[in-house]
């Protein structure tokens, strides 16, 4: 067998065993990247699942509150609740002084007066004679109304009614030395001349 001869049989060797090594690698590694690619996808699409089985879950725990929430017994506690809410803030108020001291018609609230809730007190005093502020609803002072008047017949009402005019929506306000009437909320700081506070501790 001379040299060519040898050469073809080696290339004819190297075509048959080569391509199959490389057919067999190129095998293996589609195969290790389709490994990859699956292990890839199966990571991505895990904390998809989990984020998904948690939403059901945060769901159903919402269904759940509202189904006790709308229960008989959870709307009787809901309401027991309030109304002793309630009771403690009339509680409260029984002790609590006007802040600021708010007077008004006879369609305003009487009550304990403060910023946000705007009530008619209805214990006023005043500093200067400490006399109990006297109030006649529907009703407003006659012009000819003076500090005399006031000084001779203050506390008697029937007396008082000898200078007060029936007028709906008005009240009028007295003590021995001053007097006043009002149609609509009124705060006393915007009322100098009437020495009158919330008396609710001084009787």
């Amino acid at each position: 067998m001379d040299d060519d001869d040898l050469d073809e049989l080696l290339d004819e060797v190297e075509k048959k065993f080569c391509s199959k090594a490389s057919a067999a690698s190129s095998g293996v590694r589609r195969s290790k990247d389709e490994n990859k690619q699956e292990k890839w996808s199966a990571a991505k699409c895990e904390p998809h699942k989990s984020s998904v089985s948690e939403d059901i879950d945060a769901l159903l725990e919402e269904l759940l509150e509202d189904d006790y929430d709308s229960s008989p017994q959870s709307k009787g506690e809901q309401f027991s609740k309030r109304e002793q809410a309630e009771k403690k803030l009339s509680s409260q108020s029984a002790g609590r002084k006007c802040c600021p001291v708010f007077i008004g018609g006879s369609s305003v609230t009487n009550g304990v007066g403060t910023a946000t809730s705007k009530r008619s007190c209805d214990q006023l005093r005043c500093i200067s004679c400490d006399f109990r502020v006297l109030m006649f609803d529907d009703s407003e002072w006659d012009p000819s109304c003076d500090y005399l008047f006031l000084r001779n017949n203050v506390p008697d009402r029937h007396k008082l009614r000898a200078k007060l005019k029936k007028r709906k929506g008005l009240r009028a306000y007295a003590c021995q030395c001053n007097w006043f009437s009002s149609s609509e909320t009124t705060d006393l700081r915007n009322q100098p001349q009437l020495r009158w506070v919330c008396g609710k501790h001084l009787d």
